[in-house]
């Protein structure tokens, strides 16, 4: 059989196919590898595909920056490459359809991770509503249900749409807060959360809690604070990260909690679910929701990271 190369955030593997020759190669394009869950989830679709397939597949890994275009052209090359498979994470859940259709019409089967992407053969995601209603009601809690809050939003995507869509359906609950920000975008960086959290500490006198989209926003936002020397506020968040981990372990961190998902779940669901479509049978439900998981100090023991 003949060994291809996996190129893989730079590193090279090589696979063997001996069960299921029809997979031989995997496009993955996902939204930042500066993002440690989405490099979990490519390292992931490696592994997988080595324990369910063999040692040969080629696994070709683009960033695609949230950037729709740049996704597009992704998509393309990977139709040139004629690969078998296309996991991705959608720069944009509407606007990608036309990429999705066009691979399909290629006879690539297209997995969606992370981010709903329209059209996709099968989605794997986290219960983003779930997520951003177990931080936020945390952090309620923690705050009597009192206080000026601000979210510090990320790009116009499904998952990011739906945490801020659960955070506020806590909020309402609550009428003794203040929602005094929620439409500034961060990035999902810690570059951008701590830019963001920067210009609120500038527009705001008082805060007392934050809600991040994700782990590297809440970073940026800790450090934002430790520059302005504010510490009024409390912050939550969601990947269960291990910065988060770090930071939780830390009883001076005014991070004080993240809605844990699994990336590694995604993509193992995401490479077999691809499997069974290559081999004809259907996939039912097309949508599969991953519960989060809250992660604060009291628990951390406990929590096993992004492990199996």
């Amino acid at each position: 059989m003949k060994r291809l190369t996996l190129l893989c955030l730079g590193i090279c593997f090589s696979l063997h196919l001996p069960q299921a020759a029809e997979l031989k190669s995997i496009g993955v394009s996902v939204a930042d590898l500066g993002n440690p869950f989405f490099v979990k989830i490519s390292e992931t679709v490696v592994e997988q595909a080595r324990t369910l397939v063999g040692d040969e597949v080629e696994v070709i890994v683009r960033s695609n920056a949230y950037d729709l275009q740049r996704q597009l052209a992704q998509i393309k090359e990977f139709i040139e490459m004629r690969v078998d498979l296309i996991i991705l994470s959608a720069a944009d859940s509407q606007g990608i359809e036309p990429g999705v259709r066009l691979a399909q019409s290629a006879g690539i089967k297209v997995i969606a991770v992370d981010i709903n992407a329209a059209g996709a053969d099968a989605t794997i995601t986290t219960d983003n509503i779930q997520a951003g209603e177990l931080a936020c009601e945390h952090l309620a809690q923690k705050l009597n249900g009192k206080g000026n809050w601000v979210i510090i939003n990320g790009a116009p995507v499904s998952s990011v749409r739906e945490r801020v869509a659960g955070c506020k359906s806590v909020l309402n609950n609550y009428p003794g807060i203040t929602l005094l920000s929620d439409q500034l975008n961060g990035g999902g960086s810690a570059e951008g959360g701590m830019e963001v959290m920067t210009y609120l500490l500038n527009a705001y006198d008082h805060i007392d809690a934050v809600f991040a989209i994700n782990d590297p926003t809440a970073s940026g936002a800790v450090m934002a604070a430790q520059q302005a020397g504010r510490d009024e506020f409390l912050i939550v968040s969601v990947d269960g990260a291990p910065s988060a981990q770090h930071a939780l372990a830390n009883t001076n961190s005014p991070w004080v909690a993240s809605a844990a998902q699994f990336p590694r779940q995604m993509a193992v669901h995401a490479v077999k679910q691809g499997l069974r479509l290559l081999k004809g049978h259907p996939v039912e439900p097309k949508m599969t929701l991953l519960p989060a998981q809250l992660i604060t100090a009291e628990n951390l023991p406990q929590y096993q990271g992004w492990q199996p």
